[in-house]
């Protein structure tokens, strides 16, 4: 009996692997993973993990014995090569034909690479999997120069770890702010300033225009002609989303692989879910790709659910972390369309939440240190609440005295 196979073995993966067992799914579940590894949290790799804080162990969503006796199959360094939706079949690289009754795609993304003259040369590194954090942390313990091409969440997290570790850091950002894609002005302006007063020589409006050197990269180049000297360079340029296998097969791709409320996609047997899905937003109007944790465990549920014959709607707020330095950045919604911005607490402080409304209604809150403000913002904008600005300004106010 084929069972359901599920190709990737990240969060999704597991998530999905798991849910069919505890919703009493009888038949085999298989975990293919290109990988070498079993299933580990992705987020400390940037962060504590990259920084020494975290060993290895401390990096797996669930010990071997786990998979055991849940009788899940992991089997790592495994490469899907295509699949045969006709047979019903997976063909790996090595030539090896595996069945299914369900198929999930959980195949997430690579770091992306840009197209500089000397990104190829050694000393330059992308960030996403273990190999490339292992690879980059030995590069770092040699280290005393760190250029970091990309302002992002995971620029910008490499760039903390390393100060950390005593480096000196350049982050080289092409557009006017970091964070751009994900943050407020005020937002992405603040932390521009936390990072440059640890010491982070944080350059915006600084596009590159190569990485510079002849057997191993010893600099960049920017295109205004400004030489920056280098030890290591980290292209944090952002995720492109493994869609090869669902596009030679014919399922409907655009930036992700196309999927609908209840994780599957265009062939009722295979679904998608994770960094790798695109999927449809009611309450904002739209069709995204979540690259976060909490999405690819949601997802990945209904992606099961489904499966079990239980099929639900997955519509959820997004949300967002980010750790830097003793700062922790949480974020629900979207914050794009927002006609109005309501500040709750005192940045100079370091304890404050943004709070982004769109014609009266919630639609996204940002919150640096502040739990509350987060967690009753998500909730609030689950509901379609419509807060009081001036109420929600004051921070004599309960949070909570805006759920009830």
């Amino acid at each position: 009996m084929p069972g359901t196979l599920i190709i990737g073995g990240g969060q999704a993966g597991l998530s999905a692997a798991a849910e069919l067992r505890k919703r009493k799914y009888e038949g085999p579940v298989t975990i293919l993973s290109a990988e070498d590894a079993i299933p580990y949290q992705r987020p400390p790799l940037s962060k504590a993990y990259l920084s020494g804080e975290m060993p290895l162990e401390r990096l797996w969503l669930k010990p071997q014995a786990w998979y055991e006796k849940a009788d899940i199959a992991v089997r790592t360094g495994i490469r899907a090569a295509a699949i045969d939706r006709g047979a019903s079949e997976i063909l790996t690289e090595a030539g090896e034909r595996l069945g299914y009754d369900h198929l999930i795609l959980a195949t997430g993304g690579e770091a992306r690479r840009i197209p500089l003259p000397g990104a190829d040369l050694p000393g330059v590194f992308v960030l996403r999997t273990l190999a490339e954090a292992d690879a980059m942390s030995d590069a770092l313990k040699s280290a005393q120069k760190l250029v970091i091409i990309g302002a992002g969440y995971i620029g910008l997290e490499v760039a903390a770890s390393a100060r950390k570790r005593g480096l000196e850091v350049t982050v080289l950002e092409a557009a006017d702010r970091p964070m751009a894609r994900t943050a407020s002005a005020l937002l992405s302006g603040w932390f521009g300033a936390i990072h440059r007063g640890y010491g982070v020589d944080l350059q915006v409006s600084a596009p590159v225009e190569a990485i510079t050197g002849e057997d191993r990269a010893t600099g960049l180049r920017l295109a205004d002609g400004e030489e920056i000297e280098a030890d290591l360079v980290l292209v944090a340029a952002g995720l492109s989303p493994n869609t090869e296998l669902a596009e030679a097969a014919g399922l409907p791709c655009q930036d992700g692989i196309l999927v609908d409320q209840s994780a599957r996609t265009e062939d009722e047997r295979i679904y998608a879910c994770g960094d790798v899905a695109r999927f449809e937003l009611t309450r904002y109007g739209t069709t995204l790709r979540l690259e976060s944790v909490q999405n690819a465990i949601d997802q990945a549920k209904a992606a099961a659910a489904a499966i079990c014959g239980a099929p639900q709607t997955y519509d959820p707020v997004p949300w967002f972390w980010s750790d830097q330095y003793e700062l922790k950045l949480q974020i629900a919604g979207l914050i794009e369309g927002a006609d109005r911005m309501v500040r709750r607490g005192d940045p100079e402080e370091g304890k404050f939440a943004l709070f982004h409304l769109k014609d009266g209604a919630l639609i996204a809150v940002e919150a640096v240190n502040s739990a509350p403000e987060y967690m009753a913002g998500q909730r609030m904008i689950a509901n379609g609440a419509r807060p009081d600005p001036e109420r929600l300004r004051d921070t004599s106010v309960a949070m909570r005295d805006f759920l009830s």
